[in-house]
């Protein structure tokens, strides 16, 4: 069988297919113990010779709907997240993925990668230096502060999705940990509901241009939900500890690829 034509994808091998499916399974465990699965599941699918980069955006998007969506259940049904604070966030951080992605039309994201870049070696080194912090829930503002301090971080990290999007996931937990107070568990949770809105947002452009490719992040979504399922499994049985050191790794591995486009669009292009 010729993989590659069934899939609309002339120049693709069952070597490459496995390889990215192996990815997106990767990416959904990842994804649903703390974020940062794009890391794996994008750059896979742009080793697929002859896709868009646009295509991979929507196909990847497509893959993670799915797998976020079965984290959210896991999560809820496990975990009892508290529901009140993660659907309005969901909500804004949909608007804001929207904002995000307009903006991206209008200026470059490699503009904001260096801001990202000291952003996340912050949070890597308060995430370091404090062992306690999210071991226990402890939070921070209550009443209408705490709505209106959800929404906020919401809005910031969706339009920083819209925008760029890589770690999404991880912004959200280390926020819901640093800023309100939540343990890592709940963090993670939270962290589902809304980056599965975040995902769907995205998607929900992508699909009128006709971009996504459907077989293909079938395919991958099916590898996606089942990394997410024991993924999330395994975040609640081991508990927060646990969370923080997958935490850290994902931290160090988005710093390393965010500073390794920075170098490339503007420092390497410089040398003589």
């Amino acid at each position: 069988m010729d993989i590659g034509a069934l899939l609309g994808l002339e120049q693709l091998t069952w070597g490459v297919l496995v390889l990215v499916i192996i990815a997106a399974f990767a990416a959904g465990w990842i994804d649903a113990v703390v974020g940062g699965g794009g890391l794996l599941q994008l750059p896979a699918l742009l080793l697929i010779p002859g896709i868009a980069p646009v295509q991979a955006l929507a196909t990847n998007k497509l893959a993670s709907v799915f797998g976020t969506a079965t984290s959210s259940v896991t999560y809820y049904r496990r975990a009892k997240p508290d529901i009140r604070t993660a659907l309005p966030m969901a909500g804004i951080a949909l608007a804001g993925s929207f904002g995000g992605a307009a903006v991206a039309t209008v200026l470059p994201a490699a503009a904001f990668k260096p801001i990202i870049v000291v952003a996340l070696l912050i949070v890597a080194a308060i995430t370091v230096f404090r062992p306690a912090m999210g071991q226990v829930m402890k939070l921070r503002f209550t009443g209408h502060r705490h709505h209106i301090t959800a929404g906020a971080a919401g809005l910031v990290i969706g339009f920083y999705d819209g925008l760029i999007g890589p770690g999404t996931g991880t912004f959200l937990v280390i926020t819901l940990v640093a800023l309100m107070g939540y343990d890592f568990l709940q963090s993670s949770a939270k962290a589902k509901i809304v980056n599965l809105a975040t995902n769907a947002g995205a998607l929900l452009l992508f699909i009128p241009h006709g971009a996504v490719l459907w077989l293909l992040g079938g395919i991958l979504a099916v590898a996606n939900v089942a990394g997410s399922y024991l993924g999330s499994r395994m975040a609640i049985s081991r508990g927060s500890r646990f969370i923080r050191w997958v935490f850290l790794i994902v931290v160090v591995l988005l710093i390393g690829k965010l500073g390794f486009d920075v170098w490339n669009e503007n420092v390497a292009p410089a040398l003589p």
